[in-house]
């Protein structure tokens, strides 16, 4: 709403009125952490939404959709379960599941849990730490740590139930697979960013591929190079999963009109393994890095010895 006023040389002023005391945005859940969607820039400083962070805000929720299933599991069956948000940037997603989880849908109840934030900005580490200290969100802490470090750090427990990782740029994916591997994780939610390794390694091999393999056609262009090199890491890493052990489902995180960084990959840990589909994966893995010509990427994805047994 707004009003006009009279400036003192005699010119009207517009004014634009303030929101009303007590308004309600309908998009945000009750009990959430006003101060902490500010300090992530979610709600201006005046605590309003615009379309871009409703954007944002859409997207947490429905990613959220998907990770409390998988806390309520392991908060039933794990006296201390972990989460670890690698390559967890400013804390954005750790900070949004513990308000919500711990502080919205839980509420007034005794649950049990950390969240741990791993991160190789050492100043990104310390403004979460500061923030999460004046919030009052007790049960989160944040490491300066590489992967190969997250695995060994006592700062860590020896299991992670839960590894995430949203918008991990170009190999930070990976590295938060070996990760969750080295952790036993039960569940990953991955949602991947700009592949670029995959694609450096089609490109330099490309005359020699396109002289014995007509598939090679696929990104003989450097714009398909691109595209073809993120479609097969993401294929790549599923079939690491499956390899592994896992189950995996790949699915949208949200419309295409609002990221196109959006593929989000959902692996678990079955309570009883699959050695048939596990081996199949094995075989299927090597298969498809030996007829791209990417097997110098054998160790990236770390395929497991396969038993002539």
């Amino acid at each position: 709403m707004q009003k006009n006023t009279t400036s003192p040389a005699g010119k009207p002023v517009r004014q634009v009125a303030s929101p009303k005391p007590g308004q309600v945005i309908e998009e945000l859940r009750p009990g959430q952490s006003i101060e902490l969607l500010k300090e992530l820039h979610i709600l201006t400083r005046e605590g309003k939404l615009n379309q871009d962070t409703r954007r944002k805000l859409k997207q947490v929720y429905h990613l959220y959709q998907f990770i409390e299933p998988l806390l309520n599991e392991v908060s039933a069956s794990s006296p201390a379960p972990a989460l670890a948000d690698h390559g967890a940037g400013k804390s954005y997603l750790g900070f949004i599941l513990y308000d919500l989880f711990f502080n919205v849908a839980h509420r007034g109840e005794k649950t049990t849990g950390h969240i741990y934030g791993i991160e190789t900005r050492a100043e990104l580490v310390e403004k979460s730490r500061v923030l999460a200290a004046r919030l009052g969100f007790e049960r989160m802490s944040f490491l300066n740590l590489s992967v190969q470090e997250a695995t060994r750090s006592p700062d860590l427990p020896a299991g992670i139930d839960i590894v995430t990782a949203l918008h991990a740029c170009d190999t930070a994916t990976d590295d938060a697979i070996a990760f969750g591997l080295a952790k036993n994780a039960r569940h990953m939610v991955l949602v991947p960013c700009c592949q670029a390794e995959v694609a450096g390694v089609l490109k330099k091999g490309k005359a020699l591929n396109l002289a014995k393999n007509p598939l090679a056609e696929l990104w003989r262009h450097p714009l398909h190079t691109r595209e073809f090199g993120s479609q097969i890491t993401n294929v790549l890493r599923c079939l690491q999963l499956e390899a592994s052990g896992y189950q995996v489902t790949v699915t949208e995180l949200v419309g295409w009109e609002h990221s196109m960084k959006n593929e989000l990959i959902l692996a678990s840990r079955p309570a009883t393994p699959h050695p048939a589909k596990t081996r199949a994966a094995q075989i299927r893995l090597q298969q498809v890095l030996d007829e791209l010509g990417l097997g110098e990427l054998t160790s990236r994805f770390s395929v497991p010895a396969i038993s002539e047994a």
